[in-house]
C-alpha cells in the first residue's frame, strides 16, 4: 500500500491552476445516461473516484474515450446493463448517483448498498422516498436496490433532509419525468447549480436550482453537449490552508472565489492576508501567530464539512482555544486521534472538538481514514517538525489531483513510497 512521506519546515511559494471539481463532475458523469447523445468533457479532474466512476459506466456499456485536446467523451446513449455492481460502489459512495438516470430513461436499475468514506450512515433512504413519490417501486433485496418505474411522473416533493447527492438524483430522474416536478428543502451548493447548467445544455428545463426550490418541467429527450467542469473550491481551500500553515505564499489561479466565501473569510478572521480577483486567490502568511476561530459546518452557504479537517489543523496551531462543531455528518473526526499523535491538543466531545492551539508539532507514522482526513494530515506534516509518514493514502487519490506533484511544486519536501 502507497504512503506519502513529508519532511516539515518548507515554506510553501507559488501558483497553481485549480483543478476541476470532483463533485461537480460525478453527478454531471452519471447524467450522461439519460442523453441519447455523445456528452464531451473538459477539465476533468485526474482521480480515483473519476476513475471509478468511468469503470462503473463502461461496465453498463458505456462508450468512453479520451481526444488529443485530452478532453473525455463518453456516450452512455445505449446501455446493455443497468446493474452497478457492489466491487465498484463499495469503493465511492457516488455510485448511487447513477440510480435516477437509470430510472429515468431505462425504467430500471440495481445498484448496490454504496459504500465510500466511513464518515456515517449517509441514509440514501432520502433518495428512494422521494424517487418512489416520481412513481418508482424499489425493494432492498441482498445488499441492492432494486428500482423500476413504466413512466415517472413529476410530483411536489419535500426531501427529508438536506441532502447533495439525494437532490442530484431526484434532478435528473425528473429531467425525463412527465410533467413538472417541484423539490423543497434541496442542497444548495454550488455543485447543485453546476448540474442544472450541465442538464439545461442538453436541454432539460431545470429552474431554481441554488435556491429552496428547483422545479423541473419533464423533456422527452435530451442531447448532446459540450461542458467544461468548473474549479474544485474545496482543493482550493485545501491549498490555501496548506500555506497558511507553512508560512508561505500562494496564488490559486483558475478559482471561483465567489463560491469560497466562508473559507476565506475564515481565513481572515485568522490572521492571513487573503486578496482575490476575478479567477483567483492570493494567501500570505505573514504573521506571527495564528488567530484561533470556532468554526460549526453547514450546508451551503454555511462553512463546508469538506474543510472542516483542515482548519482542525490550523486551529491547532494557534495561539489559544477554539471549538470546532460538525453539524453535517457524524462521525467525523476521526483524524483527530491521528493528529494528538503528532502532538495536537483535541477532545472530541459529541459532534465538537475542542482545540487547545500548540507551539509545535511533531512527525509521526499516521493512517488516513477517508479523503479529507488524509489531506489533514498532509497538511499539519507540512508543518510539524521531523518527518511524517501518511499511510492508506488512496483515500487522497479519490478527491485531489497528485497532491504530492503539487505540493513539491510549491517547495514541499514530500514523495510518494511505492508499496
Amino acid at each position: 500500500m502507497e504512503r506519502l512521506r513529508i519532511v516539515g519546515g518548507n515554506p510553501l511559494k507559488g501558483s497553481l491552476n485549480c483543478s476541476g471539481s470532483k463533485n461537480a463532475a460525478l453527478p454531471m458523469l452519471a447524467a450522461s445516461i439519460l442523453s441519447d447523445h455523445p456528452i464531451t468533457f473538459q477539465n476533468l479532474p485526474y482521480l480515483q473516484d473519476i476513475t471509478t466512476m468511468f469503470e462503473l459506466l463502461g461496465s453498463m456499456g458505456a462508450d468512453i474515450t479520451l481526444d488529443e485536446s485530452m478532453d473525455f467523451q463518453v456516450d452512455a446513449s445505449k446501455l446493455i446493463d443497468v446493474e452497478a455492481r457492489y466491487e465498484l460502489v463499495k469503493t465511492m459512495r457516488a455510485s448511487i448517483l447513477v440510480l435516477g438516470a437509470l430510472i429515468a430513461k431505462y425504467g430500471k436499475a440495481k445498484i448496490a448498498l454504496p459504500g465510500g468514506c466511513a464518515i456515517g450512515s449517509r441514509p440514501v433512504n432520502f433518495h428512494l422516498n422521494a424517487l418512489k413519490k416520481l412513481g418508482a417501486e424499489i425493494e432492498l433485496k441482498d445488499g441492492y436496490i432494486l428500482a423500476k418505474a413504466r413512466k415517472l411522473k413529476g410530483a411536489d416533493i419535500v426531501m427529508e433532509g438536506v441532502t447533495v447527492t439525494g437532490t442530484e438524483n431526484i434532478m435528473m430522474a425528473a429531467t425525463l419525468a412527465e410533467g413538472t416536478t417541484n423539490i423543497r428543502n434541496v442542497a444548495k451548493e454550488p455543485e447543485i447549480v453546476d448540474l442544472a447548467d450541465f442538464l439545461n445544455s442538453m436541454g432539460a428545463r431545470v429552474y431554481g436550482a441554488g435556491t429552496d426550490l428547483i422545479s423541473i418541467e419533464g423533456v422527452k429527450t435530451l442531447n448532446h453537449s459540450q461542458h467544461f467542469i468548473p474549479a474544485d473550491r474545496i482543493e482550493a481551500g485545501t491549498y490555501l490552508v496548506a500555506a497558511a500553515l507553512s508560512r508561505g505564499e500562494i496564488e490559486i489561479k483558475k478559482a471561483q472565489p465567489e463560491r469560497m466565501a466562508n473559507i476565506l473569510e475564515a481565513l481572515r478572521q485568522s490572521g492571513f492576508n487573503v486578496r482575490v480577483s476575478d479567477d483567483s486567490i492570493q494567501l500570505k502568511s505573514d504573521i506571527d501567530n495564528i488567530t484561533p476561530i470556532d468554526i460549526t459546518t453547514a450546508p451551503y452557504p454555511g462553512f463546508p464539512t469538506d474543510m472542516q479537517a483542515q482548519f482542525t489543523v490550523l486551529n491547532s496551531l494557534a495561539a489559544g482555544s477554539s471549538v470546532v462543531t460538525e453539524n453535517v455528518f457524524e462521525n467525523r473526526f476521526m483524524h483527530v486521534q491521528e493528529l494528538n499523535r503528532m502532538g495536537c491538543d483535541i477532545t472530541v466531545k459529541g459532534a465538537n472538538a475542542f482545540i487547545k492551539g500548540v507551539e509545535q508539532i511533531s512527525g509521526a507514522e499516521v493512517m488516513a481514514t477517508d479523503l479529507r482526513a488524509s489531506a489533514s494530515l498532509i497538511l499539519a506534516g507540512l508543518c510539524a517538525k521531523g518527518e511524517t509518514i501518511v499511510d492508506r493514502i488512496y483515500h487522497i487519490d479519490r478527491g485531489y489531483e497528485r497532491i504530492e506533484e503539487k505540493l513539491s511544486y510549491l517547495g514541499a519536501n514530500i514523495e510518494r513510497l511505492p508499496r
